[in-house]
Order: C-alpha cells, then sequence, then structure tokens
C-alpha cells in the first residue's frame, strides 16, 4: 500500500504533481456500468448513500480542499460519460485528472437540514456529464452532537461506482484532513473449516453452493395502507426519509435504525457456528416470511441477493462497481418449517437450523470464484452490436426476467474498516449505507456495524410500499433479528425467542 503523504494545515486540494495537466483519456464503460446505464429511469434514481455522523464540525475550507485532493490522488473517481451516439460500440468514461465542478455543499443549517439531505440523496443524482459523479453535502449542527456535530452525507452515481469504493476515497480525505492515519485494519482470522462442520452438519437437501433452484422467487407484499400487522414504528433510534407518500408511487423511501448486534455461540475449535452476516441473511428471511404470511402471500421461496466485495481496502483499492453478485436461496427446508418460522416469535428451533444452512451457503458461495453479473452480461455487453440496440436488448430482457429476480438485496458492509479520524472533527459516531431500491425487487436492506450496533438502512420503492408499511416492515426486521440471537439457555448454537 502506497503510504499517503502527511496532512497539511490548508490541503492544497489539487492532488498529486501534474494532476491538472492530465490528458483526459478514455475508458470503456465495465460490463456492471454499461447494464445499469442502459436501464436507468427518472422515476428511481440509481444513488448510494453515505452519510458519516462526526462529533464535531470540521473546518469548511480544509475539508473541502482534503476532499479535493482525495478525488485527485483515485483519479478513477474523476469520470464523466463521454459523449455518445447510439451507433457507438461502447459506452465510455472520460477521467478528467481535476474535478470538473466542486462536489462540496454546505446546506443552510436547520432542525429539518438532515432530513432533506436525505431526500436529496434518494432523489437527486449527481450527474453523469460532470466529474466526479459524487456529492458531498455537510450538514452542521446535527442533533446527535448535542448540536455541534456534523454529517457528511455522500450521494453516488451508482451507475459510475459504490459505495465501499466511495468510503475508500473518504477515508483518504479523513487522513489529509486530520493528519492521523487511516489505513484499513487487517481482515479478520479466520480458522479453517466450515460453519456446517461447527454447527452440526448441513440439511442434506441444501444446494451445494448456496444458489437457489430455478424456481420463482417470492415478492415482498405490496403494501399502501391497506394492510396492518399490528405493531408500529422502527425498533432502535430509527429515523425516516422522504417527504410522505401521499399517493406518490415514484422514488424511494428510507428509514435508518440502530439496532444490537445479536449474539453468536462461543467458537467451536476456533470456528464459528455462523456469523453476523448469516444472522443479517436469516432475519431478511423471517422478515419477509412473516410479512407476506400477515399479508396473506406465500412465504417460500425467499431469494436474497448479497455481494461479495474481495477488493484490497488499501489506498489502491481499485475504485468503481467491484462488488459480485450472489444468490441466497431459502427453499424446500424452510418450507417445511414456514409455519414455524412465520409464527411470531419465530420457533428458536427452526431459526437455528435456519443459521446452520445459511451459514454453510454464504460460505460456500464467499469461497467459489464468479463474475460480477455472470457469463449473460457479459455476452449482452459484448461491442458487437451498437450500444442503442444493446439497451433496447437489455431492457427488453430484464422486463422478461423480472419474475426471476430476487426477492430482495442485503448489503451488509460489516465493520468500517478505517477509522475515518477526522482530527479536530472526531470520528464517526454513526454511519449509514442505502443502495437504490427499483423494481421489481423494490427493497434493500444494507447494513454497518459501528460501536457494537446495527445501523440499518431499510430503502424501498414507493411502487411497493408507502412510507408507513417501510416502518412497520422495518420494526418487524428489527425483532426478527432479535430471534436469530443466541443465549446459554437455548443450548448448542440456537436462537433465542424475539425481543418483545
Amino acid at each position: 500500500m502506497t503510504a499517503l503523504q502527511p496532512a497539511r494545515q490548508e490541503p492544497a486540494g489539487d492532488g498529486p504533481p501534474g494532476a491538472a495537466d492530465r490528458t483526459v483519456r478514455r475508458i470503456p464503460f465495465p460490463v456492471v456500468d454499461e447494464i445499469t446505464r442502459h436501464c436507468l429511469t427518472d422515476d428511481e434514481p440509481e444513488t448510494v448513500h453515505i452519510e458519516v455522523h462526526l462529533p464535531g464540525r470540521p473546518d469548511r475550507g480544509r475539508l473541502r480542499a482534503a476532499f479535493r485532493e482525495a478525488l485527485c490522488r483515485h483519479p478513477r473517481i474523476l469520470m464523466r460519460q463521454a459523449p455518445h451516439r447510439w451507433w457507438r460500440r461502447r459506452y465510455a468514461w472520460e477521467l478528467t485528472g481535476v474535478p470538473d465542478v466542486d462536489p462540496v455543499v454546505f446546506p443552510p443549517p436547520g432542525p429539518d437540514a438532515l432530513e432533506r439531505a436525505r431526500e436529496r440523496a434518494l432523489a437527486d443524482c449527481p450527474p453523469l456529464d460532470a466529474s466526479p459523479p459524487v456529492r458531498l453535502e455537510v450538514i452542521e449542527g446535527e442533533p446527535r452532537g448535542g448540536g455541534d456535530g456534523t454529517v457528511l452525507l455522500v450521494t453516488i452515481n451508482h451507475t459510475a461506482l459504490d459505495g465501499p469504493a466511495c468510503l475508500r476515497v473518504l477515508a483518504t480525505a479523513a487522513q489529509l484532513y486530520g493528519g492521523a492515519d487511516n489505513s484499513p485494519a487487517p481482515p479478520p482470522v479466520r480458522a479453517a473449516g466450515t460453519a456446517g462442520g461447527a454447527a452440526g452438519g448441513v440439511p442434506p437437501d441444501t444446494p451445494p453452493l448456496g444458489g437457489h433452484r430455478l424456481e420463482r422467487p417470492v415478492r415482498i407484499a405490496a403494501d399502501h395502507g391497506r394492510h396492518h400487522d399490528g405493531r408500529h414504528g422502527a425498533t432502535g433510534s430509527g429515523s425516516g426519509s422522504g417527504s410522505g407518500s401521499g399517493g406518490n408511487n415514484t422514488g424511494n423511501g428510507m428509514l435508518i435504525a440502530e439496532l444490537p448486534v445479536p449474539a453468536r455461540p462461543p467458537r467451536a475449535g476456533g470456528v464459528a457456528a455462523f456469523t453476523v452476516n448469516d444472522q443479517l441473511l436469516v432475519a431478511t428471511c423471517l422478515m419477509v416470511g412473516r410479512w407476506n404470511h400477515v399479508h396473506g402471500q406465500r412465504s417460500a421461496p425467499v431469494v436474497v441477493t448479497m455481494p461479495v466485495d474481495d477488493r484490497p481496502r488499501g489506498t489502491d483499492m481499485p475504485i468503481g462497481n467491484g462488488t459480485r453478485l450472489v444468490s441466497v436461496g431459502f427453499g424446500p427446508a424452510e418450507e417445511r418449517d414456514a409455519a414455524l418460522l412465520t409464527a411470531d416469535p419465530p420457533d428458536p428451533a427452526a431459526v437455528a437450523r435456519l443459521l446452520r444452512s445459511t451459514a454453510a451457503r454464504t460460505r460456500s458461495l464467499k469461497a467459489a470464484p464468479g463474475s460480477q453479473l455472470g457469463v449473460g452480461a457479459a455476452l449482452l455487453t459484448a461491442p458487437v452490436l451498437p450500444v442503442g440496440v444493446r439497451g433496447v436488448l437489455t431492457r427488453a430482457l430484464r422486463t422478461a426476467a423480472a419474475p426471476l429476480a430476487s426477492t430482495t438485496l442485503l448489503s451488509n458492509i460489516g465493520r468500517i474498516p478505517y477509522p475515518l479520524d477526522f482530527g479536530d472533527a472526531g470520528r464517526p459516531t454513526a454511519v449509514w449505507f442505502s443502495a437504490p431500491a427499483r423494481m421489481p425487487r423494490g427493497l434493500t436492506v444494507t447494513t454497518v456495524s459501528v460501536g457494537g450496533r446495527v445501523q440499518l438502512a431499510l430503502r424501498w420503492s414507493r411502487a411497493l410500499l408507502d412510507d408507513e408499511a417501510g416502518a412497520r416492515l422495518g420494526a418487524l426486521f428489527a425483532r426478527s433479528l432479535a430471534a436469530t440471537s443466541w443465549s446459554p439457555e437455548t443450548g448448542g448454537d440456537g436462537a433465542e425467542g424475539a425481543a418483545p
């Protein structure tokens, strides 16, 4: 990893020597970028939102200059879409060397400033024709800091890059601003073995690599005020986002909350029976099953798309869309336990069985090699036909394949690998991410672990849920996650009942 230069009191913000003189060069769109570009719509912006809560207030000039210099030190983020015509064979990015526009904004402070910034993050996507396709809003006077705190709210155009890549750039900005080392922590050392072996084996009908069978996945039941499960509000210190549904079925809604990290059993022979990521997957499955049961929908099979990120976290981390997507299916075994899993609270023994099988599935999936979107996407983006024709084919295939799309997406960032130490402004007290929730899935669950808490962002398409339904679904996820928590009373690797 290349060491960063020590921070200056007033970072120049011009990047390495010669950055401003770099020749604009073009690179073809990678597969993920092209597929996303073909499927853009105005009513569901393709944004990723990151918000970092700091206890203090950074100096405006130093922060702006540090972020600008961080962008220049990761030149792959300084890109704009090159002008194109439908008959060309490729879309292309132009790498500009320095920003076209200043991406740092300081909105007027006020009691609703953070809420309005969240709304913009869901609805106002940074354009692709100006470098960088990223916006950083600095919200001063955030209540979590007793009125002295600050929120760094980053909005990313997901056609260009993903959340972990932008977080790497933000870590560079923190080091340039505060001077402290923001090198990533080493990944945890995992003992050899399998979760299935540690937890007493895998059910015989578990797919060998955890994938789902060729069966139409279940959908989250739509709810625009017609149904009610008898419980309100989000567990933890939750906060909704959005201007209220009010009959508006376009765009995304969002709920954020802080939840306890569920307990896990002690390691056996140095091997964990299951991980927090497995518990989050099971909680997602339980949430879908219970929600659909209450709404009179079938509960299985549930298929959860899970991003896997194998990139290094140092300053040489590749910037762009770098995760690969895998599918975690819940099938016949879960169908046999459907009545037990959709009970309120779910049966602890059935949850324990689901945790064991899920751990085996995810371990196999993470270990198996694979491309980001599969062979089909690579063939679809091959520069044989003009890009305009490929776009028509991509949209047609996406529509045709919509019934086979997964139930939802769970993106677990896990522990933030960087200190994100902003010097006089402090280190984060909370961090939230959210991923776009476009139909046909219409729902994404994104989690981060900070300070022994799970930071949950639930995001939904308003074509699927209104804000009240989203809040009820968030409360159901909190209860489902609590149901995966291990306690000594249950023995073995069981799970305790859901919190009341």
